[in-house]
């Protein structure tokens, strides 16, 4: 039943509350502005901005976020047939702060668990997930029971069918231990066909940090493509018989969040439409550098068109000021201004 779909992809969603208002802590923030939020759910959005069918497994509280992960995941080009409803559990919220160039700090608020990490075995359709052209699946969906068991299950099912696709996405608040991480991460490159991560989610998969030492490490996992994001030196991708660096584009940056699944959703559909290496890498560094420059995540994905601009040395953003783009957001109603509503929470 799921044969219109080319991408499933497994994990976090939620609603990201951002602050519309720059260099400034959360206590002093007025407006701010309600999105799509979660990293496998940001991948597949981003993915079908640029044509593609995707699905994400996931979970979602009986209540009005929830609702609206599921609306707003539809509105985007975003399947929602494999959410579960959970009604015990709150949909999470993330909250984040906005210091350009390369401070953005982030608030989780999943306690005592999220309804994504009570996704179970028995919720998959293993038989979509076996036969999808390609799955993705995150770090943070292995750091909790029954999300773990869920996403063994799949992999199983998936038996590492190319292309299965492992963003290592480690979020320390989420693992008791480096140790505890490891032993997952280790046991999930088993069933990988395609590993993704930056040094430091490296060092904790396989125990190195330096880019081409920890793409070996990950090829002798026994991964096909080992790709190493190493910040302002580009991005590293290695194959058994390829090696290919790409330079990071000069772009200005104004919010970081979200650049790593703009690049996830361009890196599915450059694996899909069967690029070369290097131009995979090339429009998925390009991808991550527009998102970079505008203020919200899942909404500011590119099109295969701004990719282009960009690689061809245009602005993508079409000289759009911060203040512009904040009015563009009012418009679109995602903003609340400060002073408008009355009352307290």
């Amino acid at each position: 039943m799921a044969a219109d779909l080319d991408i499933i992809t497994f994990g976090r969603s939620g609603v990201d509350i951002y602050p519309l208002e720059i260099d400034k802590g959360l206590e002093d923030i007025h407006s701010f502005g309600k999105f799509l939020g979660g990293s496998p759910m940001n991948v597949a959005v981003a993915a079908a901005r640029l044509g593609r069918t995707p699905a994400v497994i996931t979970g979602v509280g009986d209540d009005p976020f929830g609702r609206y992960v599921v609306k707003e995941m539809e509105r985007l080009g975003v399947s929602s047939r494999f959410v579960v409803t959970n009604d015990e559990l709150n949909t999470p919220v993330t909250l984040c702060e906005i210091f350009p160039p390369d401070d953005f700090p982030l608030y989780f608020y999943r306690q005592p668990s999220a309804p994504d990490l009570q996704v179970a075995p028995e919720h998959l359709d293993l038989e979509a997930i076996r036969n999808v052209p390609l799955f993705w699946f995150s770090g943070t969906g292995l750091s909790e029971e029954p999300s773990r068991s869920a996403h063994f299950a799949a992999l199983e099912a998936r038996g590492r069918t190319a292309h299965t696709v492992f963003d290592l996405d480690y979020r320390p608040m989420f693992w008791s231990s480096v140790e505890e991480a490891r032993e997952q991460y280790r046991e999930a490159l088993k069933h990988t066909t395609v590993a993704v991560g930056n040094k430091e989610e490296c060092e904790v998969a396989v125990g190195e940090t330096e880019p081409e030492r920890a793409a070996d490490a990950l090829l002798e996992a026994g991964v096909q493509i080992a790709i190493v994001k190493q910040g302002p030196k580009g991005v590293l991708g290695k194959t058994a018989d390829e090696h290919v660096v790409v330079a990071p584009n000069l772009i200005q940056v104004i919010n970081g969040l979200g650049a790593g699944d703009s690049f996830g959703g361009s890196l599915c559909h450059g694996l899909l439409a069967g690029q070369d290496l290097e131009t995979i890498l090339t429009r998925c560094n390009a991808a991550g550098a527009i998102v970079t420059s505008r203020l919200e995540c899942s909404t500011a994905m590119p099109t295969s068109e701004e990719i282009d601009l960009l690689i061809a040395g245009g602005d993508p953003n079409h000289g759009q000021t911060v203040e512009q783009m904040l009015s563009a957001l009012r418009n679109r109603g995602v903003v609340e201004p400060a002073g408008a509503t009355g009352g307290g929470a």
